[in-house]
């Protein structure tokens, strides 16, 4: 399989970026409380290549970002040549299959340590603290064995506690529930700094019964090479650069919060999870991987995972699926299509709707003429293909985000931006021929 993530380990990742002068280095040491996240921002307005900070406050770590932040990497690593990354997911991984992990009989050499080893990154002005941003969170479903990987935000409290947010349709909430029905503590690993292929099935949003660890087998090819956890019954990949053991206590909630989530706000103090910390270990020379929260990294990612869930059910009942984008929001999406008969769009804008119930606040189906990842695009397509008022319209009192106390995201909005079904021909973009591959640099 030609992906680009079939490397052994991030560290092999971050030298491949280097190489194709992809990484840039931070020699000047940065200061873990604000800093960090605010030369990261900078860095990222820039341009989408990884970043590298070599001295951190309050740790011997160097600290990685970005790695993630550029949809053409992400299409790279799963080798989506065409930059339909949704398709070749598809194509890579059409559920229920990859090989099983391979658990090694001696794993990788681990240094132990302590949370507070690890660097202390403080992203946002009025977060409660350090906050853990880009750990996948391993756990097995209690009753069939089946892994999860998921992502959620892990606030410091001490060495031995950290407190998590786990959503109310999150799968591993689901884990943790039948963990606390027979009142036991729910078994779970964090990894940090994971090969891409474990970070891209974390990402990807796959029903409750699918294992996420054999989607990503199906993206790197072969087994994944498995090292048995010190303190839990787990095994994680070998390849990971740090991991902290631990358990979910059940029928236990203490304060979370403040955070800057995605949304652009602050998340308020709230009762969640409690992660009782059992070791912390890495590998020699073990790099850190921080996500700044609503950066290209996280929202480009998070775009993939929603649209890759949103394709699939697409797929599955319409024809003329294209592709599709949660862009330039996660809670907007875009739909591509190749239109099959008259009111095919509405069709696709009520499915779409229906794929995921937390996000497609606002769902837009264009043809397959438009860049789904251009906003001025899309809009231009409605404004210029038909009627504003009979293409678009409201679907009231609809719930929506799970976390929405005051229904500030209920309600749906639906555009229809495609041409007429019988006047297509009517409505050719105009070009001008070679324009699109002129070399510039034998004029001016």
């Amino acid at each position: 399989m030609d992906t680009w993530s079939q490397t052994n380990s991030m560290r092999d990742y971050i030298s491949k970026l280097r190489e194709r002068g992809e990484l840039t280095i931070v020699d000047t040491p940065v200061n873990s409380k604000f800093e960090l996240a605010a030369v990261t921002q900078r860095l990222q307005e820039q341009s989408d290549n990884a970043i590298l900070f070599r001295h951190v406050s309050g740790t011997k770590m160097p600290v990685v970002t970005n790695i993630y932040g550029s949809r053409r990497r992400l299409c790279e690593m799963i080798g989506a040549s065409d930059n339909n990354f949704c398709r070749r997911w598809m194509e890579i991984y059409p559920g229920e299959r990859g090989d099983k992990p391979l658990v090694e009989k001696e794993g990788r050499p681990r240094i132990s340590g302590s949370l507070s080893d690890l660097p202390q990154i403080t992203y946002f002005e009025k977060d409660g603290g350090p906050y853990i941003t880009s750990a996948l969170y391993l756990a097995r479903n209690p009753q069939n064995k089946v892994a999860n990987l998921s992502f959620h935000r892990s606030q410091y409290i001490s060495d031995g506690e950290l407190r998590v947010r786990l959503g109310t349709t999150h799968d591993l909430t689901q884990y943790q529930k039948l963990a606390e029905a027979d009142g036991h503590p729910l078994p779970a690993a964090l990894l940090i700094g994971t090969s891409p292929e474990i970070f891209i099935a974390a990402c990807a949003s796959l029903p409750i019964d699918e294992d996420e660890l054999a989607a990503a087998a199906a993206i790197s090819g072969k087994p994944l090479p498995m090292q048995k956890c010190r303190t839990i019954d787990l095994e994680y990949p070998s390849s990971t650069e740090i991991v902290v053991e631990g358990q979910f206590l059940p029928n236990v909630q203490r304060p979370e919060g403040p955070f800057g989530e995605f949304m652009g706000y602050y998340v308020p103090v709230g009762n969640n999870a409690v992660f009782e910390v059992l070791d912390v270990h890495w590998c020699e020379g073990a790099l850190f991987h921080s996500i700044n929260c609503g950066s290209p990294e996280d929202m480009h990612a998070l775009d993939f995972a929603i649209a890759t869930r949103i394709y699939r059910n697409l797929v599955e009942k319409l024809p003329g699926i294209m592709n599709v984008a949660c862009y330039p929001n996660l809670m907007n999406t875009v739909v591509q299509v190749k239109q099959q008969y008259e009111g095919h769009a509405r069709h696709v804008l009520l499915t779409a709707m229906a794929a995921h119930l937390d996000y497609s606040k606002c769902c837009m189906v264009v043809d397959e003429d438009v860049d789904i990842y251009s906003l001025d695009d899309v809009m231009w397509a409605y404004l210029t293909r038909g009627r504003a008022d009979t293409r678009a319209f409201i679907l009231n009192d609809m719930p929506g985000f799970y976390r929405d106390p005051h229904k500030d995201h209920w309600g749906r909005l639906a555009i229809d931006a495609t041409k007429p079904f019988d006047r297509q021909q009517e409505f050719e973009r105009k070009r001008i021929p070679g324009a699109d591959s002129l070399d510039l640099s034998k004029y001016v």
